[in-house]
């Protein structure tokens, strides 16, 4: 028999490396609910429950937090649809649905929604956080838009439109839609429903872009 003590039962205490993305999490939550204004960072790390030394360690202010709560929640959205229109460009209606459909899904319908309005609300007030945000986020989903419609352009399955505007005018209605689940859906009687909404949209979209060859097509 070994005489060895027994070994000390596991720690309880949380992992080290894992209290960055506790701390994002808190962010995003206060942020949403609060503004980034008036979000104070010793709030943070209560709601994370750490000291604010400890929050500290990992973020030197408000705005890297905040830019770290763009790219462990957002970016990776915008970087699957990059993945997605790499690999699927040869059906660009099909491709198109699926970005507005899965930005609805891994952004406007979750939390992160909020940041759409947190930042329509204070950009003019921080605009170096906008101008991050404008550049990681906005710019390279609107790229994504562009090349998936001018590719349906090109190959005659959708009308020839300005390509200037179209990418803003695809996502601008979905971006309000989140927008209103963080203001009037909490306080008005209006019920909007979600899916069937982002469904009509991509409709809309759909059958205002296609050329009636295509459309035949597809029938």
């Amino acid at each position: 028999m070994s005489s060895r003590p027994p070994s000390a039962p596991p720690s309880r205490q949380r992992r080290k490396e894992a209290r960055p993305q506790e701390l994002t999490e808190a962010a995003l939550a206060l942020f949403v609910e609060k503004g980034y204004a008036a979000t104070r960072l010793d709030e943070i790390a209560a709601r994370a429950g750490v000291s604010k030394g400890t929050l500290y360690l990992y973020f030197d202010s408000k705005e890297a937090l905040f830019k770290a709560v763009i790219r462990e929640g957002v970016i990776p959205a915008i970087e699957a649809g990059e993945a997605m229109l790499a690999e699927q460009l040869d059906d660009p209606p099909a491709l198109l649905a699926a970005f507005l459909n899965c930005w609805w899904e891994d952004i406007g319908n979750t939390a992160l929604g909020g940041i759409s309005k947190l930042m329509m609300s204070e950009a003019g007030n921080f605009p170096e956080v906008a101008r991050y945000y404008d550049e990681e986020v906005i710019q390279r989903g609107l790229a994504l838009l562009r090349t998936v419609i001018q590719t349906g352009i090109d190959r005659g399955m959708f009308r020839a439109v300005d390509t200037r505007y179209i990418d803003t005018l695809m996502i601008a209605p979905l971006v309000h839609l989140a927008i209103w689940r963080h203001s009037f859906a909490t306080c008005c009687s209006h019920i909007i429903d979600p899916r069937a909404y982002v469904e009509a949209h991509i409709d809309l979209v759909l059958n205002g872009l296609l050329t009636p060859e295509t459309r035949k097509d597809n029938a």
